[in-house]
């Protein structure tokens, strides 16, 4: 195996592939210091003021002098060349989209919707109802009552999803808005076969203001306020007799053919690394322009995580109207770091940093990466109802759990989430795929991620090779295949609206 991989010919720049002591050789470079595993080693001469070019991209400026072998991280690179990228527009046309008969095993819905799962799911409107709905969930998964559930094989399961807003924010404007639609997209997820929505009854996010809502048709779907009801432990009983009813419906379904034109999968990636954007991301990204191909849907988000890269994503938008949406999202992100008093540059994280990426401009590289080569056929809010095909663009931040409840909330049936260091991480109802950029990462927490991509780092298989192994386990979990993230019981509090609003 390499030690170093130079990733294009501009590059001034490479990539240790393992920890390199100082005073080795590699490729006829000497070592001078240390160098982790996934950090960079100056290939040249670096004057101070210079940039620093990974992907044939500048990453940054050094803010000192950098001898040829050095390490080259946040010491001695300056991030804040960002505000000085001057953004491309330059608009690809439109493209029809080619698509190809496949199948999978899902789920039909009499509304016309399919499902990958099928869940009975309770949500709350306020987080005074969150322990009620716990109650009622956890009722079905203590051991003496997990009997129920066995004689049910079509149901995935029964749950509780809770949130710590719904009131002391202002009944109209931005926040609660913007949560409403969340949970609205939950309540009419095809994955949940029938819901229970609980409220206390005097919230700002009362759920009177839904039942109205054409959306909300699922003649499963039930829903009460606990101060109406005579308190916790009868709205307790309530909920659980609620599903006890539910189940034996549930249990009709049955998995059938289904175009894959149905998938419709979010993209995330967190706890990333120097290898995440060679080895998982665009191997992700291979298998989201198969998906595509075949009329699927690809959710790409996390605004902050594409600045300083965003003319890649401008340069691949349809016509002007996407790319304006787009870089007016952007500039809304400035505004708003700036209102709080921080900078989108702030970005990578503390183990970002660890596992290699010194800018963010680096750690947008790899992220856009995972969206593969596709134009973008439209932008979206946060939590927007998605009708499209193709490859989309979804606001959000990019904390993850936020970020994937806001593409699930958009219709995602399907999480993918590529770590370079490792995540605690999964999300109900869509299932979630997980990818590792490295095989140490794959033989350390195997029993959290269903794709090891460092095969590439050791020439086993190619981008192509894990990108059509990537779609193929799509199609899979699509057709019921538990996840690694299913099996170790994540989803349920990983249920994060965004609610950007002042608390009263």
């Amino acid at each position: 195996m390499m030690k170093t991989i130079r990733l294009h010919n501009c590059d001034n720049v490479a990539i240790a592939v393992e920890d390199l002591k100082k005073n080795i050789s590699s490729n006829d470079l000497l070592i001078k210091n240390f160098i982790p595993k996934g950090h960079k080693i100056a290939l040249q001469n670096i004057n101070l003021g210079d940039p620093i070019i990974k992907l044939n991209h500048i990453i940054g400026i050094a803010s000192k002098n950098i001898k040829k072998g050095e390490h080259v991280h946040i010491n001695n690179i300056n991030s804040e060349i960002i505000n000085k990228i001057n953004i491309k527009k330059k608009i690809f046309k439109n493209e029809k989209l080619n698509f190809i008969k496949k199948n999978f095993k899902g789920i039909k819905r009499n509304d016309g919707s399919i499902a990958t799962r099928n869940y009975i799911g309770i949500i709350t409107s306020v987080n005074c109802s969150s322990t009620v709905a716990k109650n009622i969930a956890s009722y079905f998964s203590k051991n003496l009552n997990r009997q129920i559930l066995k004689k049910y094989n079509n149901v995935d399961g029964v749950v509780a999803l809770t949130h710590s807003s719904g009131c002391a924010i202002s009944s109209s404007g931005q926040g609660i808005n913007m949560l409403k639609k969340t949970i609205s997209g939950y309540l009419r997820h095809p994955n949940f076969f029938g819901i229970l929505f609980i409220g206390l009854g005097c919230e700002t996010n009362n759920i009177n203001s839904y039942l109205n809502n054409n959306e909300m048709n699922n003649k499963f779907f039930y829903s009460y306020n606990i101060q109406n009801c005579g308190g916790t432990q009868k709205a307790i009983q309530i909920g659980i007799d609620k599903i006890k009813k539910i189940l034996p419906h549930a249990n009709l379904v049955k998995r059938e053919e289904c175009d894959v034109n149905n998938i419709k999968i979010g993209l995330q990636c967190g706890g990333s690394d120097g290898f995440s954007g060679l080895t998982a991301n665009p191997s992700l990204g291979y298998a989201v322009d198969i998906l595509i191909n075949h009329g699927g849907l690809a959710i790409l988000s996390e605004t902050p995580e594409i600045f300083g890269a965003e003319s890649l994503l401008i340069n691949r938008c349809k016509n002007k109207k996407t790319a304006k949406d787009l870089i007016n999202l952007v500039e809304w992100w400035k505004k708003y770091s700036k209102h709080n008093n921080t900078n989108v540059s702030n970005n990578p994280s503390f183990g970002n940093k660890e596992g290699g990426l010194s800018t963010i401009i680096e750690k947008s590289l790899g992220a856009i990466a995972k969206s593969g080569s596709k134009k973008i056929q439209a932008v979206y809010k946060y939590a927007d109802n998605i009708k499209a095909h193709g490859l989309v663009f979804m606001d959000s931040p990019g904390y993850d759990p936020i970020s994937a409840t806001g593409q699930i909330a958009s219709g995602a049936n399907l999480i993918c989430f590529t770590t370079g260091r490792g995540s605690a991480f999964g999300s109900a109802p869509s299932p979630c795929i997980k990818l590792s950029s490295t095989t140490d990462l794959w033989v350390k927490q195997k029993g959290d991620i269903d794709v090891n991509c460092g095969e590439i780092l050791e020439g086993k298989k190619n981008i192509n090779d894990l990108g059509t192994i990537i779609f193929n386990e799509i199609v899979e979990v699509a057709s019921g295949k538990k996840t690694k993230s299913e099996i170790n019981g994540y989803g349920q509090e990983e249920f994060v609206p965004w609610v950007p609003e002042a608390i009263m």
